[in-house]
């Protein structure tokens, strides 16, 4: 999609992989490349003023990583992007959707491309040492879980990535507060209704708030590839887990 988009972005939950995949084609790229962390303090102030910065860059690669940080540079991209039409020039990767992501589907309509990440799935990891469905599917499929040398840390791994993500990362994705103890009750009841009907109302019964609430939490969690709600076969709506929080039974998730 590069040699055809002057912008592809990656989307997907943290740790999934992004930026490995990045980093992977950067290695191999033609191109120069220029990569760039938002979390970083440092890259940050690199960007203090985008535009000067960016247009140093016009033959580059330029990969932007965590990009939902700066929803100001999608409209200066669109810019660039004009200015100079050519593909490849910006890899950006993200970890909310682009409907959350403030200004990016409007900004850079006709100029992006993107791409779904996931953590492993099966059909990946098929051939590979020790694979079963079963493994998989306790397992779940972030690289670092997946690879884990034992279930001992495996399991230590998972509860620092929920914890981490419910506690720290949704609230710096969407510049809101959540509660934490009401999000991980969310999380673990979520965890085994997999599969089945979406009753918001159920939920909001079950931990005393409203099911606005709920819906909201749940809108959270899908923007950030967390969950997913899937059309069923039927009127009604079928609720599908999508890479973290399959399994809750005895402290953490797939």
């Amino acid at each position: 999609m590069l040699k055809e988009f002057p912008v592809v972005c990656l989307l997907g939950p943290r740790q999934s992989g992004k930026t490995t995949a990045a980093k992977s084609y950067a290695a191999r790229s033609k191109k120069p490349v220029l990569y760039l962390d938002m979390e970083s303090p440092a890259d940050a102030r690199r960007l203090g003023d985008a535009e000067y910065t960016l247009k140093q860059y016009t033959d580059h690669l330029v990969i932007i990583d965590e990009i939902q940080f700066r929803p100001d540079l999608f409209p200066l991209l669109r810019h660039l992007v004009d200015e100079h039409r050519k593909p490849g020039r910006f890899l950006i990767l993200g970890s909310a959707s682009p409907e959350l992501v403030k200004g990016a589907s409007e900004s850079l309509a006709g100029r992006i491309y993107y791409i779904d990440t996931t953590p492993f799935n099966a059909t990946e990891l098929q051939g590979q040492k020790n694979f079963t469905q079963t493994r998989h599917w306790f397992r779940g499929g972030f690289p670092d879980a997946w690879l884990a040398r034992t279930d001992a840390a495996w399991m230590n791994w998972m509860d620092g990535f929920s914890r981490t993500f419910i506690e720290r990362d949704l609230n710096n994705l969407f510049g809101v507060s959540f509660s934490g103890p009401l999000m991980h009750k969310l999380w673990h009841m979520l965890a085994h209704q997999h599969g089945g009907l979406w009753n918001a109302q159920s939920f909001a019964k079950g931990l005393d708030v409203s099911s606005t609430t709920i819906n909201r939490y749940v809108d959270y969690l899908q923007g950030a590839f967390m969950i997913r709600l899937s059309a069923g076969y039927s009127k009604f709506v079928t609720f599908a887990v999508t890479s973290c929080c399959r399994l809750q039974l005895g402290g953490l998730c797939d």
